[in-house]
């Protein structure tokens, strides 16, 4: 799925740049943290409701698109 609506901002007068869900002061790592202690996707949306599940999903979609790019250039 690739998607042409930003969901992740950076700016730096929120939380001093660290990029953020677009529309939240939720920072993007804040999900990577979640997901690397084992918590499910669910858990970290019911603590931050102001983050849209297809926000988060298309988070991780992105981050999947440079890993992958990443490891295999072409």
């Amino acid at each position: 799925m690739t998607t042409t609506t930003p969901v992740i901002h950076s700016d730096p007068d929120i939380l001093g740049g660290t990029p953020v869900f677009l529309g939240t002061r939720v920072p993007v790592k804040t999900l990577l943290d979640y997901l690397e202690a084992g918590d499910r996707l669910d858990e970290f949306l019911d603590h931050f409701p102001s983050v849209r599940r297809e926000q988060a999903i298309a988070a991780l979609e992105l981050a999947k698109d440079m890993l992958v790019g990443y490891a295999n250039p072409a």
